[in-house]
This record gives structure tokens, C-alpha cells and sequence, in this order.
């Protein structure tokens, strides 16, 4: 068998696949190839999944079959052994059972006041808490706070002197989310990885928020790189302007771009790709453009603009971070480039480059700190430079931290038969924290849904129409009713319920006696649903079809999502 061997990969593909999908089976997943994509010529992308637990999944792109499936089985590898999987999630009964919920040197810190000396170091202490108002209390991830330990943490190594420092899982799931995060054949690979793309998002960021117009890459360079240019030219021929440039900054930064301009919705879509190696850099930029996308997807994205408020908001940039559909300056379009292109490459091994990028974070003012993970059967790690990796912005920790629903989470439980305090106090918390009333309840409180059950389906906003008649609040109730009907999400018998139930609230609110109006409601919805609809107001009827969930497995389907924790927790050596 011939090995297929890649720029910037120490091992053959074919070696790499068989050795990553062999550390993945024998944890006991079974992996399903789902959607393959070759949407032009080497542009390939590839979803695989666990046949038990879908939300044990990851994406792969590349120029080939094979470098997509690699890539595929290398981010699911670092987001097993990292636990990113799980990040969302509901995790205590984990703790309960093995007595660590996240990796066997995670560290608690109990107790309820201002962070002690052991978490964080004096410079991310300053950038995330410099006024020393965050509390433990606040610090409590959403996996396993509500266990009553208190706050975890795992050490990472400062690159700058070797120094352990302890990071609170809270910070780095609320701000760090999935970047950094790297699998590789060996060391040096997974970090130079990593490091590539905290630099990509960084750079992105910058060049979008401050509309920099970036160079175009040569012709003569591109046709150095036959199949790059064979994807240019294909999707070109499909109808669509494609610019390759370079995000360098002037050779600064190992990061490149590609535009793609769809003249059917005048939309614009900017792809960033970035690695130490030119060539590898610009076939990630331009294969990311299509991971997980067919040509006939390539639309819906907001045409260009010059309203830079808009540009540089914080939402819009985090939307660029998730899928690449906020919104970019025409200056991205301009032909005056604000920097010339620069013809770089670095094309040292792995382990000279590693130590390249880290130098350059260190020159910059921000220290480099690593998570290395071994125990699944190849080297994983996660990276972490504040200042510069983070997604999302300090202050999310203090007024819109992911763990919100950890006081409520065993409320919800058993919610039909818990009393009106806490009723009140959940719909207070509710209001507080401003929740998005389109998020569906169980993915606040980090819980699966079985599909088509009512939990599954339950929005915010109708949790909190559900607690104001609990309560008696008509009035609120009723205003709340005309918010759920007036979205999107409801199918039609859940319309047709709350629709009888806004008619009997409209008349019991304006006085009528219902029974003069019966016939008539019974024949716009039907005896059942007027009768449901009489006791729901009147509070004889609590939360429809949301039953007590046990706080052990609240669902099936979070039954399996703790067993493939399992697989991987077992693998997990214990601290001696």
C-alpha cells in the first residue's frame, strides 16, 4: 500500500488514520463516516460520529479522502481527550461515581469568597478579575458545580518558565471555548498546530474588526500549488469570485485568506486558514471555506458593508468564530491593499516552529500556557494565551457566565412538584440573567433531550408563561403568551394549544363568564383543548407533560451521553 504523506504532518495519513481510529475504538466508540463532501476538486470534508452518542462527533476537511478523515479523527481525539465533548454538559453523577469529573488532576477549591492565591497566576488574575470582585461562587462550572465541592480547576504549564498554574474550568469553557485545542502524531505537531490556529482566530479578528485590506495573492505564486489552484478555478466555474489573500501582516503572522463573493445574494464569506507552511495555510483557508458545505449552501451569508459598528460589534465576531457568517467591510473587497503581500514560508520542522510561534506570543506581551493529554492513545493538548485566544470577552464571567442554571438544575427536576417560592425564585432568575427566551430549557440546565418529548421541546420562554400561571399571574401570563405565539418555533399542535389557551385567558381577563362563550371556543379548538386550556389558567393544570426527571439520568438520552463519558474517564489513569 502506498503512504500519502503531507506538508506539516510527521507521520503518512494512512498511518494516522489506523493509529487515531484504533485509539478511538478501543475506548469503545463506534465511529460513523455520516456526510462526505467533494464539493470540487481537492476539497474535501467529512462528519463522523458515534453510532450511540451523536453528540461524540467531529469534522475533517483537506485536499484529499484521507487528510480529511485524519483531520476528522484528530479533532476528535483532542476534544475527547480534553473533555470539550462533554464542555456543555451535566457531569455530576461523573464526580459522584469516580471522584473526578474532568481529569484526575483537577483541583477544588470549596468555599464561597474572593479566589484564593492558588487559582490563576498574578497577570490572567488581573485580566479576568482586576477589580478581585469574582467569587468562587461565580467559578462553579456547569459539569459539576452543583455537587457541593465547590469550584475545579486543572493545571496548565506557563511556557514562559515552566510554572504550573491552575485554570478554573468556568473560565476556560465561559471565554476559551474550542480554541487551542490540538491533536497531532506527536508533541511538536499538535502544538504547532494549535498555536495556528489561535493565531488564525486572532488575526481574523483583527483584520476584520479594523478592515484591513489584505494583498492578493500573486497568479505565479498560486500556480505554484496545482491543486489549490484547480479548487480556485473549479469554484470560480461554478459562478462564484474567489480571492486568495494573505493575512500575514506582512509576513508577521503564518495566517491566509480566502474571499468568496456569491453574485446570486450579493453575500460575502471570508475563510481563514493558517499554519507556519504557506501552501498548508492557504489550502486550509480555502478548504475550511467548504467543510460541510455543498455549492448550493454556499448562500445566506450578509452581503459586505461599510458600517464598521456593525463590523467590529463583539456578537458579530463571535459569529465569525462559529460559522463565519457575520458581517465584513467592503474594505476586505478593496483592490488598494493596506500591507504588500509577502512571499513567506516557514518551512522548518515541527519542533524549530513550535518554538517560532511561542517566541512570537512571548515578544507580544502574552504567556503561553499547555494542557498536554496522553492517557486515549495519542498526544492531545489545549493552549490557552489570554489576551489573545479568548472568544469571548472577560466580563462574560461576571454577567453572562454558562453556568447560570446550576441553582435551579435539580429544581427542574422535579418541577411540577415544587412549591411557589421556588417557582418564583427560577422565574426571577429567569428575568435577571435575561436568558434567551428561544434557548430550549434543557440545553440551559446542560441536559439531552429524548427527541419529541415535551422537555425536549420546552423554550425559556415558555417556562416562564408555565411558572406565571403556576403563580396565579394572568396578566403576565397572558402578555408572556403573545411573545411564545409570536415566534417561530412552535409546530402546529403546540400553536393550536397555546392558541385556545390565549383566547380563555383574553375573556377570563376581561371578565366573561366562559361558559357563555364555550360553543364557540369549542369550535375553534375543540372540547380537549378548551377543557386543557380552562385548567392551565385557573392553575388546576401545572406544566404540561414536563414530568419529574431523575437528577441521576434526567433523560435517555443523557443516560448515553454519561455512558460514552464513561469510556473515556475509565481510560483515564487515577493519581497515585
Amino acid at each position: 500500500m502506498s503512504l500519502t504523506y503531507i506538508p506539516g504532518k510527521d507521520a503518512a495519513l494512512e498511518a494516522s488514520i489506523e493509529r487515531l481510529n484504533a485509539a478511538v475504538s478501543n475506548l469503545g466508540f463506534h465511529i460513523e463516516e455520516a456526510r462526505w463532501l467533494n464539493p470540487a476538486p481537492y476539497i474535501w470534508s467529512v462528519h463522523i460520529r458515534d453510532r450511540d452518542c451523536p453528540q461524540v462527533f467531529s469534522n475533517g476537511k483537506g485536499a484529499s479522502r484521507e487528510a480529511a478523515l485524519a483531520s476528522a479523527y484528530g479533532e476528535l481525539i483532542e476534544r475527547l481527550s480534553t473533555r470539550y465533548l462533554w464542555a456543555d454538559f451535566y457531569l455530576t453523577p461523573v464526580l459522584d461515581q469516580h471522584g473526578f469529573v474532568h481529569q484526575h488532576d483537577e483541583q477544588w477549591f470549596a468555599g464561597n469568597g474572593q479566589l484564593p492565591a492558588d487559582l490563576l497566576d498574578d497577570k490572567t488574575r488581573e485580566r479576568y478579575d482586576p477589580e478581585a470582585q469574582l467569587t468562587l461562587a461565580e467559578l462553579k462550572d456547569m459539569n459539576g458545580g452543583d455537587s457541593g465541592k465547590g469550584v475545579c480547576a486543572v493545571p496548565y504549564i506557563r511556557q514562559r518558565d515552566q510554572a504550573k498554574v491552575l485554570f478554573p474550568i468556568n473560565v476556560i469553557g465561559n471565554l476559551f471555548v474550542s480554541n487551542g485545542m490540538s491533536a497531532g502524531n506527536n508533541r511538536d505537531e499538535a502544538i504547532v498546530q494549535g498555536l495556528s490556529e489561535i493565531f488564525e482566530r486572532a488575526i481574523k479578528n483583527r483584520i476584520i474588526s479594523e478592515a484591513i485590506t489584505l494583498p492578493e495573492v500573486p497568479a505565479e505564486v498560486i500556480a505554484r500549488y496545482p491543486k489549490i489552484e484547480a479548487g480556485l478555478e473549479a469554484l470560480n466555474k461554478a459562478g462564484f469570485t474567489l480571492r486568495a489573500l494573505d493575512a500575514s501582516l506582512g509576513g508577521r503572522y503564518p495566517v491566509m485568506c480566502v474571499i468568496l463573493q456569491n453574485p446570486n445574494d450579493y453575500g460575502v464569506y471570508a475563510s481563514f486558514g493558517a499554519h507556519p507552511r504557506f501552501e498548508v495555510a492557504l489550502e486550509r483557508a480555502l478548504t475550511e471555506l467548504l467543510q460541510g458545505r455543498a455549492l448550493d449552501e454556499l448562500e445566506g451569508f450578509p452581503a459586505p458593508t461599510t458600517d464598521m459598528d456593525m463590523v467590529s460589534d463583539p456578537h458579530n465576531l463571535e459569529l465569525h468564530f462559529i460559522d463565519s457568517s457575520g458581517y465584513v467591510s467592503w474594505a476586505l473587497l478593496s483592490d488598494e491593499a493596506d500591507i504588500a503581500f509577502a512571499d513567506w514560508d516557514d518551512s522548518r520542522d515541527n519542533a524549530a516552529t513550535r518554538e517560532a510561534l511561542i517566541e512570537l506570543l512571548h515578544e507580544e506581551g502574552h504567556d503561553v500556557y499547555i494542557a498536554e493529554y496522553t492517557a486515549l492513545g495519542a498526544y492531545a493538548c489545549r493552549i490557552l494565551v489570554p489576551g489573545f485566544s479568548e472568544i469571548y470577552p472577560a466580563d462574560e464571567l461576571k454577567w453572562q457566565n454558562n453556568n447560570q442554571a446550576l441553582p435551579y438544575r435539580s429544581l427542574l427536576c422535579q418541577l411540577a412538584i415544587a412549591d411557589e417560592v421556588s417557582w418564583r425564585t427560577l422565574l426571577e432568575a429567569l428575568e435577571q440573567h435575561a436568558v434567551n427566551e428561544q434557548l430550549r430549557v434543557l440545553e440551559w440546565a446542560g441536559i439531552v433531550g429524548d427527541k419529541g418529548t415535551p422537555w425536549a421541546r420546552l423554550r425559556i420562554g415558555e417556562l416562564k408563561l408555565w411558572l406565571q400561571l403556576a403563580l396565579g399571574e394572568q396578566e403576565e401570563a397572558f402578555d408572556q403568551l403573545g411573545m411564545v405565539l409570536s415566534s417561530g418555533h412552535l409546530d402546529n399542535d403546540e400553536r393550536a394549544q397555546l392558541r385556545a389557551l390565549s383566547d380563555v385567558l383574553e375573556l377570563q381577563l376581561a371578565g366573561a363568564e366562559l361558559d357563555n362563550y364555550r360553543r364557540a371556543l369549542n369550535a375553534y379548538h375543540g372540547e380537549t383543548l378548551v377543557e386543557e386550556a380552562e385548567e392551565l389558567s385557573e392553575g388546576r393544570l401545572l406544566f404540561p407533560g414536563l414530568d419529574e426527571l431523575d437528577p441521576l439520568a434526567p433523560t435517555q438520552a443523557h443516560a448515553r451521553l454519561l455512558e460514552a463519558y464513561e469510556k473515556v474517564i475509565r481510560a483515564q489513569s487515577q493519581p497515585a
